[in-house]
């Protein structure tokens, strides 16, 4: 979804609201992480804006931005040295000017929220995705398979149902 659908998904009450924590999210994101971080935060600051209530509508839109990217970088192991972008997550918080608990405990609320966690597919950076073992397993006939060494046909019927985001073998 692109960022002027994701802003027309948002309830007009909140929409101010959704506007300045997204810009926030994004020039820290395009600053210190990458593209694929900032789509991602625009995306869940959509999300929860789209909640009833939505909790955005209270406390600070830096402690939200810090708080989204942080529940962001959680879900894409970003204090990781083996990833990349990498950032330790005080790094993140110092950047947003906004505590560490608080970040931590905000990025507990937004994971309950949007029932979120790591390897969500749904959260996940694009580039990861092949890393993630957990998008690639599907419960065939009882027995859990790795789709990727599937044949052909099983992959194509996985992709059409939706279970996974992509046929390996046509990303290449």
């Amino acid at each position: 979804m692109t960022k002027s659908a994701l802003a027309a998904s948002v309830p007009k009450a909140i929409k101010p609201r959704y506007d300045e924590i997204v810009a926030l999210a994004d020039a820290f994101c395009r600053t210190h992480l990458n593209d694929e971080y900032a789509d991602l935060a625009c995306r869940m600051t959509a999300a929860l804006s789209r909640k009833r209530p939505s909790p955005l509508a209270s406390g600070q839109a830096r402690v939200w931005a810090c708080s989204i990217v942080y529940t962001l970088g959680q879900i894409n192991f970003l204090a990781d040295a083996t990833t990349k972008p990498h950032m330790a997550m005080a790094d993140l918080c110092a950047g947003f000017g906004v505590a560490q608990s608080t970040a931590g405990n905000k990025a507990a609320s937004i994971r309950k929220a949007i029932n979120a966690n790591r390897f969500d597919p749904t959260w996940s950076l694009q580039s990861l995705t092949d890393k993630n073992p957990f998008i690639w397993m599907l419960e065939i006939n009882g027995f859990i398979i790795d789709v990727r060494n599937a044949p052909r046909q099983v992959q194509q019927l996985a992709f059409d149902n939706g279970l996974i985001p992509y046929i390996p073998d046509e990303k290449l």
